[in-house]
């Protein structure tokens, strides 16, 4: 269970996997999963958030830095320290499996809409014929982004998380194995679209990069700091749309490396493909590396 919004593992299902049991939305994608009606009678807390002077409420606060009704803080970091020591121990695998093979894996993780699928099949294009490369996509529903993947001429398989927020290594441990991983290659996961849950699972990746759009706004980095503090390298997307809006571009990076000094940046757009080739050398060093 995510201790932050409390998602369970759901109706994951990876797809062509007839043997996993959580399968109900393959026949019936958008269906709603049943479950047994429920009544809840009394709901207990000795947790109250803390009050600005002009009343604004905060409940990031005490030892679990969150709140869930009628769950102490000390359950709360009970329940999370358990979760995470499992997750922690499978990326450890996962991550000795991809080092043994020369694999680079990278987590690209934003908010939903940053453009990072398309900024990802332009990546993919440009490695062609360079660089092996395969595709882990996560969503909650839909195959529709490995399909695009696939169309590039990379293989992919799509994970779906169904009522789950964010990808943990057990679900690349499964999915992983499954594709044509090349020696010396590229693997990218493209995480679900949210900056808060994946920043707490470790996938056995190299690096977390997040895709933050220049449609977003600049305090991003501020208002969703565990996901930045957790990348590597920051690509401020869709740059090609800067004439158009009124984002500041200086005061993005600063937040940014305000909760992540060491945080590199890249400006870039898959559409005019201005910084691409900043990106793809980025990726080379980290292969040699």
């Amino acid at each position: 269970m995510c201790t932050t919004c409390g998602c369970a593992e759901g109706n994951r299902y990876i797809e062509g996997d007839e043997r996993n049991p959580h399968s109900a939305f393959r026949s019936a994608p958008f269906a709603l999963a049943t479950r047994p009606a429920m009544r809840i009678t009394a709901i207990k807390s000795d947790f109250s958030p803390q009050r600005s002077a002009l009343g604004d409420l905060h409940y990031g606060h005490g030892e679990a830095g969150t709140h869930a009704p009628g769950m102490s803080q000390r359950k709360m970091l009970e329940v999370e320290i358990d979760v995470l020591d499992k997750n922690n121990r499978l990326a450890a695998r996962n991550r000795a499996r991809f080092a043994a093979r020369g694999q680079l894996v990278l987590n690209l993780v934003s908010s939903p809409g940053s453009g990072k699928t398309t900024l990802l099949t332009e990546t993919l294009l440009r490695l062609k014929g360079k660089t092996p490369c395969a595709v882990i996509e996560g969503d909650q529903q839909t195959i529709n982004d490995a399909a695009r993947i696939r169309a590039t001429g990379t293989p992919a398989i799509q994970v779906n998380t169904g009522k789950g927020c964010h990808l943990d290594a057990q679900m690349i441990a499964d999915a992983a194995p499954r594709l044509p991983l090349a020696d010396n290659g590229i693997l990218f996961i493209e995480n679900v679209g949210n900056l808060v849950c994946p920043a707490s699972f470790d996938l056995g990746e190299r690096h977390k990069v997040a895709v933050l759009s220049v449609t977003e706004g600049e305090d991003k980095p501020l208002k969703y700091p565990h996901m930045f503090a957790a990348a590597s390298l920051m690509l401020l997307n869709k740059v090609d749309l800067l004439p158009y809006l009124q984002f500041d571009v200086e005061k993005c990076i600063a937040c940014a490396r305000e909760v992540n000094p060491a945080l590199e940046v890249i400006l870039v757009s898959a559409t005019s493909g201005e910084g691409m080739d900043a990106w793809l050398n980025w990726l080379e060093a980290q292969q040699c590396a």
